[in-house]
Formats: structure tokens, sequence, C-alpha cells
């Protein structure tokens, strides 16, 4: 299926940044929680691992991602939960085994069903939607790397996939944090980084977000706060929203503050 090759495409302009540089780089504290750049490649190896247990089986799944789901129900942070897994290795190593997950997840996947179902630690989804929230991860965690290291970032049309998946959250968004979904989900129309037009949901001129694929990516990622991006938007539904989109499973997460994430210059 496409998305497999759009996560390994993702995978790779993210390898392709950080090989062959400075031990010292991957030391770099990001804007992210304080996590350093290697810290980033630990979490993202960790929940690559997930995405290919799940599709062992399920019990495989709830075996391997028990011990982190009690930790961080311990209170423990993710980077805590993370530490017995790569205890082994040293920064430069876990950039290794990360590269090597993202190969690992790439034939895996490549094998599946794309309409197969199978367990997350959200609801569980798609083997689709698995690799798709693998590229949406891989692209909003490399956002922190990308901003620490004052780098600006190719951005390709296959962030469709990431627009998709945030249209399609937008229940999930107030249903994960108790709140009541405001009535229809919003006209929602974007310009993918190509020039090319992408629209969901209802036309409508009362309720919308328009403007920037790129921008909207951020926004439902929680890369970027709202008021740093150029977005538009109008009505209720569209602007709660837009100030707590999240679209990717756990708990709830509130958006950086605005101007708390930037590019480095």
């Amino acid at each position: 299926m496409e998305q497999v090759e759009d996560f390994l495409k993702e995978s790779k302009a993210l390898h392709d940044l950080m090989v062959g540089r400075k031990k010292s780089d991957f030391r770099k504290i990001t804007q992210f929680k304080d996590w350093a750049i290697s810290d980033v490649f630990g979490h993202l190896y960790i929940f690559n691992l997930a995405a290919i247990k799940t599709l062992e089986s399920s019990l495989t799944f709830d075996s391997f991602f028990k011990p982190i789901w009690q930790g961080l129900e311990a209170g423990q942070s993710f980077l805590e939960v993370q530490t017995p897994f790569l205890k082994n290795y040293d920064d430069l190593g876990v950039f290794e085994i990360w590269w090597k997950s993202c190969l690992d997840i790439h034939k895996a996947y490549s094998e599946v069903d794309p309409k197969r179902r199978v367990k997350w630690a959200g609801p569980e989804m798609s083997a689709r939607s698995s690799i798709t929230a693998r590229q949406m991860e891989t692209w909003a965690h490399g956002h922190e790397i990308f901003d620490c290291l004052g780098i600006s970032r190719r951005e390709e049309d296959y962030i469709e996939n990431i627009v998709h998946m945030g249209v399609s959250t937008f229940g999930w968004t107030f249903v994960n944090r108790q709140l009541p979904v405001p009535g229809e989900a919003p006209y929602v129309s974007l310009i993918l980084p190509s020039g090319k037009f992408v629209s969901y949901n209802e036309e409508s001129n009362s309720s919308f977000v328009k403007g920037d694929a790129v921008d909207f990516c951020q926004v439902v990622t929680q890369t970027r706060n709202i008021l740093d991006t150029s977005l538009k938007i109008k009505g209720e539904a569209a602007r709660q929203w837009m100030n707590l989109a999240q679209c990717f499973a756990g708990r709830p997460e509130d958006p950086p503050r605005r101007g708390q994430r930037y590019k480095k210059l």
C-alpha cells in the first residue's frame, strides 16, 4: 500500500538529516519537553516496535506494551518507560536501531492486508491507519529535530496522509477529553506543498479551516500553536477544534503555547 512507502520516505528524510553527524548533535536539547535528539529517536523506535508487535498478535502487543502502560499509569514519563528498552545502546546505537526498525516496519506492512484490524494504545485501527500513524509521528517528532538544528525541511504531498488523519480525528479530540463533540465537523480546505488543493467535509462559509496543509498538520500533531500558523478559521466548532486538536492516541495533551515551538536560527 502507498502509505508504507510514504512512511519510509518520511523516515529516510529524518535519517538523512542525522546520518554522519557528530555524537554531540544527538545530545542537543529540543523544544519538545526538553528531550534530547537521541531521546526522540528512542521514542520513535519503541513505538515502531509496538507497530510490528501488533501485527504478530494482540497478545504479543499486550505483552510488549504492558510495562509501558503500567509505567505511565504510575506517573513515569515516556523517557522513563523507554529506558529499559534502550539501556544497552549509546546515542548512535539508538539512532541505528531506530533506522533498522523503520526498514523492518516497511517490510512487515508491505505484506499485510491494509484493512486488517490491529490493536493499539488507543482505539483499534486498520493496518493502513497504523502505518499512517507511524508516518504522522515520525513527521511530528521530526519537527523538533529540524527545529533544533535550524534546518528547513522539504515537505512533500505525502503529508496528505497526515491531513486525512487530522480530519478523521476531529471527534476523537473531544471524546478523549470527555468533552461534547461540537456539532458538524468544519469544512477543511488546504493546499498541499505541490499546490494541489484538497478538501474534506461539507463545504461551508460559516464553519471552516482553510490554508496551508503543512500548517494544518503542525496544529493537529501539536508541533505548532494555531496562532503561529497562517490558517484561517471560522465558526465555534473550528475554533474549539484547532485550539485542542490532537490526532494521536493516548491521554489528552495540550498544544504548545504561542511562540513555544519554532525553527532556531
